[in-house]
């Protein structure tokens, strides 16, 4: 069959992949679909799995496994794929990568139609759209973070999605600026959003790869504070969930205000321990730290207040209510760029605590900073990128 068009469509491929992946009844199938997010790129509802299911055994491209109903539910009867069936499943696979093929996506036919929606309707309908996108965007990163651990290629799927969906919302942007004349109220040419890395790209996009004192301005971020491993405390994720919930809910507040739009900054962390050490040894579960994530500095404590309640009413993430303003003015301090994997930090930690600060007269004043330029989630971690940053003061004279 290989070559061959093995006639199945979208949702009978995924469903057939899954069986030939291996082996699983009709509950699991929903909960990797699930799981992997699968719903943003085929359709295939819950209710339709028995169905598409019956039609794969029709075809003898899967069959159900002897003696293989589920412990404790006979209902739950388990499918795997025929021989058949992996040859269709690898033809059609093949092919879906190979081929381009059309899309007819309902924008599209909005836009034709254009002429007949009075302007302001327009651009209220396109501001949905741009509010809807976000929230989407937010759906795919969160339950790419939240699922389980799952093989390279299912993060490439997410990595797809996320990106068409990036796309699509910077062209949206352009259109919208476009219809508007890119110009605020009043005749004044709009800005581009304000971007952190750029606005401060000393302090987000350091070049330099051993230590350098930099003099750090003031700042403010959204925080939540909270303790344990990152990789393994459920605090952890769930004050990264809040930020970027409060984050993006103020994003789409203030996008139209008179300061105008912003890049919502990247991840960042500040670290201690009661035992220094514990970070050169790696010690995760004894760490304690406030995540966060830069504002622009026309932030206002009541602008952040009414996006936590807003954030708080939509998503019901109790963790939304620990989200709080956090002023820093961290001055002098070591800092470099770390590229490479976070458990490979300990050396130039060591180094900068028995080497570094000893030989120019310092000391730490304040706690321990990064900030996560490279998304783990697709990164390899060898090319993660991070700037580790320590506060300094001088060593009293003695």
């Amino acid at each position: 069959m290989r070559g061959t068009d093995p006639g199945l469509t979208a949702a009978e491929l995924t469903l057939l992949g899954l069986l030939v992946e291996q082996p699983r009844h009709g509950y699991e199938l929903e909960a990797v679909i699930a799981d992997r997010g699968m719903r943003e790129w085929t359709e295939v509802g819950f209710s339709s799995i028995y169905y598409l299911l019956t039609k794969l055994r029709e075809r003898g491209l899967i069959e159900q496994l002897a003696g293989s109903a589920a412990a404790g539910d006979k209902r739950r009867k388990v499918f795997g794929a025929t021989a058949e069936g992996r040859l269709a499943c690898a033809t059609g696979a093949e092919q879906a990568v190979a081929e381009l093929h059309p899309l007819y996506p309902r924008v599209l036919v909005g836009l034709a139609n254009q002429p007949a929606v009075d302007h302001d309707r327009l651009l209220d309908a396109l501001e949905r759209r741009a509010r809807a996108l976000a929230e989407r965007i937010e759906q795919v990163a969160r339950a790419e973070a939240a699922g389980p651990p799952a093989p390279g290629f299912v993060h490439a799927i997410f990595d797809y999605s996320l990106g068409q969906l990036r796309a699509e919302q910077a062209w949206l942007d352009r259109y919208r600026a476009s219809l508007s004349g890119a110009r605020r109220p009043g005749g004044e040419p709009t800005m581009a959003p304000y971007d952190i890395k750029k606005a401060l790209k000393e302090f987000y996009a350091p070049r330099n790869t051993d230590w350098a004192v930099v003099d750090v301005p003031p700042q403010q971020f959204l925080a939540v504070d909270g303790t344990g491993n990152p990789n393994t405390a459920p605090a952890h994720k769930a004050a990264v969930e809040a930020l970027y919930s409060v984050a993006y809910t103020l994003k789409f507040a203030t996008k139209h205000t008179e300061d105008g739009d912003f890049v919502v900054g990247p991840l960042e962390g500040l670290w201690w321990a009661d035992d220094p050490e514990a970070f050169s040894s790696r010690a995760k579960d004894t760490w304690n730290w406030t995540m966060l994530i830069s504002l622009p500095p026309w932030i206002t404590e009541e602008m952040i207040e009414q996006a936590r309640r807003t954030a708080l009413a939509k998503k019901k993430h109790p963790t939304i209510a620990q989200v709080r303003r956090l002023a820093l003015h961290e001055g002098p301090s070591a800092q470099l760029l770390h590229i490479g994997s976070y458990d490979d930090e300990a050396p130039a930690l060591h180094r900068l605590h028995h080497e570094y600060l000893p030989a120019n007269g310092l000391r730490p004043a304040a706690k321990h900073h990064e900030i996560y330029v490279g998304d783990p989630r697709r990164t390899a971690p060898e090319k993660l990128r991070t700037v580790v940053r320590q506060p300094v003061e001088p060593e009293p004279a003695s």
